[in-house]
């Protein structure tokens, strides 16, 4: 499943570098995040990095997107396909 980041979002900047992914952006009012880049860290790292750093806790599981590890791999591995 991706992730999304709530509206509690301060733009403190701390989740932005950490995705490996490049999937969190800045948003018209809050950062968020491309449900199609987000592998919640799979294939880089044991756990997701962007809830790691957020300081207040708003980045939560999407509840429309739910995708299993393996789907998550399968993902990591296409975007990651052309990269040298």
């Amino acid at each position: 499943m991706a992730l999304l980041i709530t509206d509690k979002c301060i733009n403190c900047d701390m989740c932005l570098p950490e995705c490996p992914n490049d999937a969190i952006y800045e948003g018209a009012k809050v950062y968020e995040i491309d449900v199609n880049r987000c592998t919640e860290c799979v294939g880089f790292y044991e756990h997701q990095t962007c809830v790691d750093v957020c300081p207040i806790e708003c980045i939560v599981p999407h509840p429309e997107y739910r995708e299993t590890q393996e789907q998550l791999l399968e993902k990591f591995k296409g975007l990651n396909l052309f990269k040298s």
